[in-house]
């Protein structure tokens, strides 16, 4: 029991080194201003951070779409599911540079889990998918 526990205090220990020191190489703010852009269902401002293309998940429709389409479709998604908040509950990377941002997106009728992920284009992190998901 006593080792049990002293492993379990060890990986979240390293879970909260490693979780500091990920965001490192993060453009200052970045994930703030994604989320900032968000909340406030602003798609100009989320076309900022889009790459050349992007999977989008919504609940009523999916599919791959250029930087445009994408900026218009968000447009008429957060007209249709106006956000009353947005919250990061998660951030981490993967490998080659990757990142990802798990989060809470809630409208007056409803909460959505959102994932989004970020790779690197052109020494740029731009978001690749965006999920956004019914509970």
């Amino acid at each position: 029991m006593k080792k049990s526990f002293r492993f379990i205090i060890f990986c979240l220990s390293v879970l909260l080194i490693s979780d500091s020191t990920v965001f490192a190489n993060e453009p200052s703010g970045l994930v703030e201003s994604i989320a900032a852009a968000i909340k406030a269902g602003n798609s100009k401002e989320l076309a900022k951070y889009l790459g050349p293309t992007i999977e989008i998940i919504l609940p009523e429709s999916e599919g791959t779409y250029s930087k445009a389409q994408a900026e218009m479709i968000m447009k008429d998604f957060f007209a249709r599911y106006t956000p009353v908040s947005f919250v990061v509950n998660q951030k981490g990377n993967s490998a080659g540079g990757a990142q990802f941002i798990i989060g809470t997106y809630k409208n007056k009728s409803s909460n959505l889990n959102v994932y989004i992920l970020l790779k690197p284009v052109s020494n740029q992190l731009m978001i690749q998918q965006m999920h956004f998901e019914a509970d």
